[in-house]
C-alpha cells in the first residue's frame, strides 16, 4: 500500500505572522509539498486571496491538488523549481506577487518512502531526486564523479569530516558492485567512521553523506541562489518574503541576501546616484534574527528543531544590484 503524502508544515503560525496575508492578494508558495503552508495562507487571505504553488515533486503536486481541491481556482499549481520562479510567473502572465514562502529541504513523505532513496533507514535505490522524472540520481553521481569531486560534495554540502575516506570507499564499492542501495551506503558510512566518533555523535553515521548527496543531486543551493537573485523584482512593494531553512549553508545564503538588499550607500544621495549605489533599501528586515520553533512544536514535530525562519519586506525602491 502506497504511503500517503502527508507532511506537517513547520512554523505554520510564524509563517502567517510574518507573511501577513490579506484578501484579494496573490502569494507564491515555492515549495508546495502537501499544501500545509498554502492552506494556511489561503485561510488567512480569505475570501479572495490566491496562491501559486510550485513543486518539483509530482507526488506532492497530486497530493496538494487533492487536499486543497475545495479551494477551487484560488490555488494554481505548477510543476517546476522555485529557482525558475521568474520564468514560471511570466508564463502565467504574472508580473508580481504580494508574498513568497519557501520551506526548504526534504519532506517527510520523501523520507518515508524507501523507493525515493532519501533515507538511510529504509532500503531503496540510491535515487534522492525530488523530481524523479529528470536528472541524475545519487548513484549516477557516485559512478560518474571523481573521488575528489565526491569528497568535495560530502565536505561542502554535508560537512562530513571523513569525506575523503567515504568518497574513496564509495568509488571502490560501486566499482566492485557492492553499492546499489541506501542501506549499502549507510553500512559503508558506518564502517568508514571510527566507532568512538559514532558514539560521541548524536546523529547516524550516514546523515552527513546522505545530506551532501541529496543537496548535490537536487542542486538545492543553486536553486536557492537563483531565487534570491530574482525575487525582489517579482515582489510588489509591501510584499514579504519568508524563507524556512534547515541547513547552515541555506540559512547563510538567505541571511546575507536579505542583509545585502537592505544595504544603502554611505554617500550623500546625489553622489550615491552618480556612483550607481543605492539610496534606499530594496528590502527591510521583518525578523531581526532567525525565528525558531518553540518547545511545544518540537515536541510533536521533531523536524522543526533545526528550522530557521527569516523574513523581509519589499520597499518601493527600484531594484538594482549595488556595485
Amino acid at each position: 500500500m502506497a504511503t500517503v503524502f502527508a507532511h506537517t508544515s513547520v512554523l505554520r503560525e510564524e509563517v502567517l505572522t510574518h507573511l501577513a496575508p490579506q484578501s484579494a492578494r496573490r502569494y507564491c508558495d515555492g515549495t508546495l509539498g502537501a499544501g500545509g503552508h498554502t492552506r494556511a495562507i489561503l485561510e488567512g487571505s480569505s475570501p479572495d486571496g490566491r496562491v501559486i504553488g510550485f513543486d518539483r515533486d509530482p507526488d506532492a503536486l497530486d497530493a496538494a491538488r487533492t487536499s486543497l481541491a475545495e479551494l477551487g481556482d484560488r490555488l494554481v499549481t505548477v510543476h517546476g523549481c522555485f529557482g525558475d520562479v521568474d520564468r514560471h510567473l511570466a508564463e502565467l502572465g504574472v508580473e508580481q506577487v504580494d508574498g513568497f514562502v519557501l520551506d526548504l529541504g526534504v519532506s517527510s513523505p520523501q523520507l518515508d518512502r524507501g523507493e525515493r532513496g532519501f533515507s538511510f533507514m529504509k532500503d531503496g535505490p540510491l535515487d534522492m531526486r525530488m523530481d524523479p522524472t529528470t536528472g541524475p540520481t545519487a548513484l549516477d553521481l557516485i559512478q560518474d564523479l571523481s573521488p575528489e569531486d565526491l569528497a568535495a560534495i560530502l565536505r561542502d554540502f554535508g560537512e562530513e569530516r571523513y569525506a575523503k575516506k567515504i568518497a574513496r570507499m564509495m568509488k571502490e564499492a560501486v566499482k566492485a558492485g557492492r553499492l546499489a542501495t541506501t542501506l549499502d551506503l549507510a553500512a559503508l558510512c558506518a564502517s568508514a567512521i571510527p566507532m568512538h566518533e559514532q558514539r560521541k555523535s548524536k546523529i547516524h553515521a550516514a546523515t552527513r553523506t546522505f545530506q551532501g548527496l541529496r543537496i548535490a543531486v537536487n542542486r538545492e543551493l543553486d536553486e536557492l541562489t537563483r531565487f534570491l537573485a530574482v525575487f525582489p523584482s517579482l515582489l510588489a512593494p509591501g510584499g514579504r518574503c519568508v524563507v524556512i531553512s534547515f541547513h547552515s549553508l541555506e540559512d547563510r545564503l538567505v541571511k546575507h541576501r536579505f542583509r545585502d538588499l537592505g544595504w544603502t550607500s554611505s554617500l550623500p544621495p546625489r553622489l550615491a546616484i552618480q556612483a550607481g549605489e543605492r539610496v534606499e533599501p530594496v528590502c527591510v528586515p521583518v525578523t531581526k534574527k532567525a525565528v525558531i520553533a518553540g518547545d511545544a512544536e518540537t515536541a510533536v514535530n521533531p523536524r522543526a528543531r533545526s528550522a530557521k525562519l527569516r523574513a523581509c519586506e519589499r520597499t518601493a525602491a527600484p531594484f538594482t544590484e549595488h556595485r
